[in-house]
């Protein structure tokens, strides 16, 4: 049994081949699309984290700060020398919290590699199928 065969123009082919390429690279912008939003919300969450250290930092060191100032000066430090030494604590945890925060986002790779590795190979399957 032999199986029909279909005979189609040059231009046929390549009006095809035009149409599925096309739609192809409408899929491809899509995937682009929502692997950068996902890596983008990832970025955002981090982001956030920072934002959210900086707050409760800032509100601990007040307090903190006013509670060790005061107990500096309940053990007879003079009041300038407990508010440096106060203030110097409190620079360093909040160095400390930026670094992770930073740390963290530094992490975050926004690269669309699926992506990039979708068009490498649509790339090659292209190579391919127009020789």
């Amino acid at each position: 049994m032999e199986t029909p065969r279909i005979d189609r123009s040059l231009g046929e082919l390549f009006g095809n081949l035009s149409s599925q390429v096309g739609d192809l690279i409408q899929q491809e912008a899509r995937l682009a699309k929502a692997e950068l939003s996902g890596k983008l919300a990832d970025a955002g969450r981090h982001a956030a984290m920072i934002g959210a250290a900086a707050a409760f930092g800032l509100t601990a060191v007040i307090a903190v700060a006013a509670a060790i100032g005061l107990l500096l000066v309940d053990i007879g430090l003079s009041p300038w020398l407990a508010a440096v030494i106060t203030a110097v604590a409190m620079a360093a945890t909040a160095f400390v919290l930026a670094q992770s925060g930073m740390s963290a986002l530094r992490k975050t790779n926004i690269t669309p590699v699926e992506t990039i590795h979708s068009l490498k190979e649509t790339t090659q399957w292209l190579s391919k199928s127009t020789r």
